[in-house]
């Protein structure tokens, strides 16, 4: 019980990563960017030099309702928004990602919209990679889907960029969130698209990241802020960064167990961490946004869903209430999964290959202890106030619809840790 829920709140966060310089206008709102000069000289070779130097990357810091660094774009940069003013069906769209979690919301969603949305999937996609080629077209029509490699800069010249691309929207994560999957998805395949995406000549570059690099201790969290210094630092192509706080599907890994009567298991008295969870589809709605709007654009922008923020403990009520069954809790003592983690890091030293065990132990800790929103680096608190909210879905309307429905397509598959959740 204890993996299943901390093994989705990690997906949560995985779904859940040198230039013309462009000079930089900051409005001091809540993120302090790492200077062009210093993001450029960072090495892309070495994992290790990359790990030390994350400790100088930005950091979420303001009370503000949003959070967005804005650049005074060159000349070049101003001209190739001209995308913008163009009718949706004349903007072709490049997602890279589309067949994973909230990937296949936002290919959707680009393509309800009317955009000419290319789809750049692997020829082996989805969970455990059981989705075929005609699988993932007919998982996404309307789209001109393509197949490929996104850790191959030849595939991606050839077939996903075959035709002029106006914006590219990354949905890539990590599989996993071990150390060197993170560092080749998080990192390097999405690096790979990036630089492909400024030799053709796109306008605009929409990330997915996650709220949780904010405070990075996690192989993943390091690997998506380097790529976001590296994408800031480009200068010749316009970005959205978007730092989603918790999905619906990482908050669902005991309604099951509620619903046949089980305790709600949470660590410590339910209260150590909350967040404003957003569903997929809000999201998918939100990161469409970022192509149109100019306010989203040179911007870092954490966002989370309507209504208060909500901890483990209260999530739960909301469990108890819709079923109807007496509230039953089973407290867990935060200590002990140090504990687990103190034992995986030392057999760790051993065996090699239990490293990501330990990595997984340290997620799971995480996301036990750290609430999914705005980090004020001054206070040295989580504000929610300061975490924007978007849309209209909201989870006790999700709680509800998975007790009647169940939770299929709600799988974790590759992201589940000792398979739980698959």
């Amino acid at each position: 019980m204890l993996s299943q829920q901390s093994t989705r709140s990690l997906r949560s966060c995985r779904e859940h990563a040198s230039g013309r310089a462009a000079t930089k206008l900051v409005r001091v709102q809540a993120f302090k960017p790492a200077s062009t000069a210093a993001a450029a000289s960072r090495s892309s070779s070495s994992p290790v030099v990359q790990l030390h130097r994350q400790q100088q990357l930005p950091v979420v810091s303001s009370r503000q309702s949003s959070v967005a660094v804005h650049a005074s774009s060159s000349s070049a940069v101003a001209a190739s928004q001209a995308y913008r003013s163009k009718p949706a069906n004349q903007v072709n769209v490049l997602v890279v990602g589309p067949t994973g979690y909230i990937g296949r919301f936002v290919t959707k969603e680009l393509i309800a919209r009317g955009y000419n949305v290319i789809a750049f999937a692997r020829e082996q996609a989805g969970i455990k990679g059981k989705m075929g080629k005609e699988d993932t077209k007919k998982e996404l029509p309307g789209a001109q889907v393509v197949f490929g490699d996104v850790t191959n800069l030849q595939s991606l010249r050839d077939t996903a960029f075959a035709q002029p691309v106006d914006v590219v929207v990354s949905c890539l994560a990590s599989r996993t969130g071990g150390k060197k999957d993170s560092w080749a998805i998080d990192y390097q395949a999405t690096k790979n698209v990036l630089d492909v995406a400024r030799e053709r000549g796109a306008s605009h570059f929409v990330l997915l990241s996650a709220i949780c690099v904010q405070k990075p201790l996690l192989e993943f969290q390091r690997a998506k802020l380097q790529l976001e210094a590296d994408l800031q630092a480009a200068g010749d192509i316009s970005y959205s960064i978007v730092r989603p706080t918790a999905f619906f599907k990482s908050l669902a890994g005991q309604v099951e167990l509620v619903k046949q009567g089980k305790p709600y298991v949470m660590f410590g008295d339910g209260n150590l961490a909350s967040c404003k969870p957003i569903s997929e589809q809000d999201l998918a709605r939100f990161m469409a946004d970022c192509i149109t709007d100019a306010d989203k654009a040179n911007a870092v922008l954490p966002i989370g869903g309507p209504g208060k923020a909500l901890s483990a403990k209260e999530q739960a009520d909301i469990l108890f209430r819709l079923t109807g069954l007496p509230p039953k809790y089973f407290p867990v003592p935060i200590a002990l999964m140090d504990g687990i983690i103190g034992i995986f890091d030392f057999l760790a030293k051993i065996f090699p290959a239990l490293e990501d065990s330990a990595e997984f132990g340290k997620i799971g800790r995480y996301y036990a202890a750290e609430s999914m929103l705005v980090w004020d680096e001054k206070r040295g608190v989580y504000d929610a106030d300061a975490t924007p909210s978007y849309g209209t879905d909201t989870l006790e309307g999700f709680f509800q619809k998975a007790l009647a429905e169940g939770l299929k397509g709600q799988e974790l598959g590759d992201q589940a840790v000792f398979g739980v959740g698959e």
